[in-house]
């Protein structure tokens, strides 16, 4: 799943961007699915993963872009973490998503304010940028449990107890 993460991660890259930092998080998609399939550890995994080796194979490790990145995956990973105790029925993968999209813009803002734009004139990004993770955490949502349906097919049933 880290793979498939990565080379979404990696396509994503060349997609035109509105705004500097905007991307539509690809690779999130994948970390719903190992949610869904290996639990939060498995999820924490493919997303840290997804992360590191994206920046390899860019070459911005340890550079301001990685920090961001790192940072965004590391608290969307603590919102994901806060909504284990809720129940099913109440916050499914399109939930899950949008939480852990602005959990993720949060991550990023962080980072940005206190190291690479130390001015408030950032915040005047911030509701178009919550629109963005709105809308983003919406469609990843919606396509992570399109995925999942179709990834039914492929799991074989469960063997019946002795």
């Amino acid at each position: 799943m880290a793979a498939i993460a990565l080379v979404l991660a990696m396509v994503e890259t060349a997609l035109p961007s509105p705004l500097p930092g905007v991307k539509p998080g690809l690779g999130n998609i994948i970390t719903l699915v190992a949610l869904e399939r290996l639990g939060w550890k498995g999820a924490a995994w493919v997303s840290l993963l997804r992360v590191l080796g994206a920046a390899l194979l860019v070459g911005s490790l340890f550079t301001p872009g990685f920090f961001l990145s790192l940072a965004g995956a590391a608290t969307s990973l603590a919102g994901l973490a806060l909504m284990r105790p809720l129940p099913a029925t109440w916050v499914g993968p399109v939930g899950q998503s949008v939480v852990a999209a602005f959990f993720h813009l949060a991550g990023q803002l962080v980072v940005a304010r206190l190291w690479l734009v130390p001015s408030d004139g950032l915040y005047y990004f911030v509701p178009l940028l919550a629109i963005s993770a709105l809308l983003t955490g919406i469609i990843n949502g919606v396509v992570a449990v399109k995925l999942m349906d179709r990834l039914q097919w492929l799991t074989p049933p469960p063997s019946p107890s002795p």
